[in-house]
């Protein structure tokens, strides 16, 4: 009898395989999988044969995209005292139509995996770090003005983004069981504006900015690399040369809470009807900034591309230094000042991004709470 051999099937090469925007590596990273694999949403790995880990190099779009938002976060505080100058004022307008919306889509894309299976990296990652940023920034009322006052529900200054990623996250699977998850994500956004509702949780900016988080778990590699194209990128251009000149002409006529999220239709002044057409249009405002933005961002690895990938320490710790040039208010305020302090956001941000700044602060913004967890079984078995 003669044994009939069944030839090997050959494996795809590694070479075929074209990274996602903004790739990190980890198994946990959505963004980390190859062009066309869809993401796991249930935290479990694809199926098929087991290959050899290969270590993966981010891509750099997203981390190019995150260091230039953040370089806008930044200016934005920076400036914010100084909007008695009217090009400040634009600016800032301009600046605050999308840049948190653009950190919002891009957090939403880097969680489409995220189960509550991911507890861990959500206390970890986001309550733990908000519990001592809320502290942090308590201190120094406390100082200047003698005032200490902690609401670990209500989130004050920039800690807000924390506790809304966080429960945005917490609904991560809700988004992935509904049809039209984004049409869902719009409307309560829009009812959210008729409700004057507590600022604890940071409930007005939660549910305000929540289509932005949804959006993001629906993009796809594809639609990145649609905005990669041509003709994309030049209408994307075209798009923000356009925003910043409308922004230069409205932005005297426009109440800047619209731009915050923060308050209710009749905080604002004006009816629900009117205030609910006016938080459409900034959704969609935002979306369309949002996406040109996107579209002239370069993929190309940069001077700044590792530092994207630390923008949370940016984020977090420039606060500080916004609150001491604060002081600093009545020489700032002309337009000299402005440009300075444009340009003095572009290089802190880059010192807070850099890795000796990191190893001295990550024990506050990524700390090791491994001894607070039970051993997985997995571990005990081993």
């Amino acid at each position: 009898m003669v044994r009939r051999v069944t030839p090997p099937v050959p494996s795809p090469s590694p070479s075929s395989a074209t990274t996602v925007p903004g790739a990190s590596p980890g198994p946990s990273d959505p963004s980390s999988l190859p062009l066309g694999t869809p993401a796991p949403r249930d935290g479990t790995a694809t199926d098929g044969p087991a290959t050899p880990a290969q270590p993966k190099e981010r891509d750099p779009f997203l981390d190019n995209a995150k260091f230039l938002a953040i370089v806008m976060v930044v200016a934005g505080h920076l400036i914010e005292d100084l909007r008695d100058v009217q090009a400040a004022h634009a600016i800032y307008f301009f600046v605050y139509l999308f840049h948190m919306p653009l950190f919002i889509v891009i957090s939403g894309y880097l969680s489409r995996n995220f189960t509550i299976l991911r507890a861990r990296k959500l206390i970890t990652g986001l309550a733990v770090p908000y519990v001592i940023f809320e502290i942090a920034y308590s201190l120094p009322r406390y100082f200047l003005y003698g005032k200490f006052e902690i609401s670990l529900l209500d989130p004050y200054y920039l800690t807000w983004f924390l506790m809304s990623l966080f429960l945005w996250r917490l609904s991560t699977p809700v988004w992935f069981q509904l049809r039209w998850p984004l049409a869902w994500a719009v409307g309560i956004s829009i009812l959210s504006g008729t409700s004057n509702l507590p600022d604890e949780l940071s409930m007005n900016r939660t549910m305000g900015l929540l289509p932005f988080y949804v959006l993001g778990l629906m993009l796809k590699p594809e639609h990145f690399a649609f905005l990669r194209r041509r003709w994309v990128r030049l209408t994307g251009a075209v798009i923000l040369v356009a925003g910043l000149g409308l922004a230069f002409l409205v932005h005297r006529g426009v109440k800047t809470e619209w731009i915050r999220w923060r308050h209710a239709n009749t905080a604002i002044g004006v009816d629900d009807v009117t205030g609910s057409l006016i938080r459409l249009a900034m959704l969609l405002v935002g979306a369309l900034l949002v996406a040109a933005f996107l579209a002239i961002t370069t993929s190309r690895r940069t001077w700044f591309t590792a530092l994207g990938a630390a923008t949370i320490y940016a984020y977090l710790l420039h606060g500080f230094v916004v609150k001491v040039v604060e002081r600093f208010h009545d020489q700032l305020v002309n337009p000299l000042g402005v440009a300075a302090m444009i340009a003095f956001a572009v290089v802190l941000t880059a010192v807070l991004c850099t890795r000796p700044v990191r190893r001295l602060t990550s024990w506050a913004i990524e700390p090791d709470m491994s001894w607070a967890f039970r051993r997985r079984a997995g571990a005990r078995r081993r």
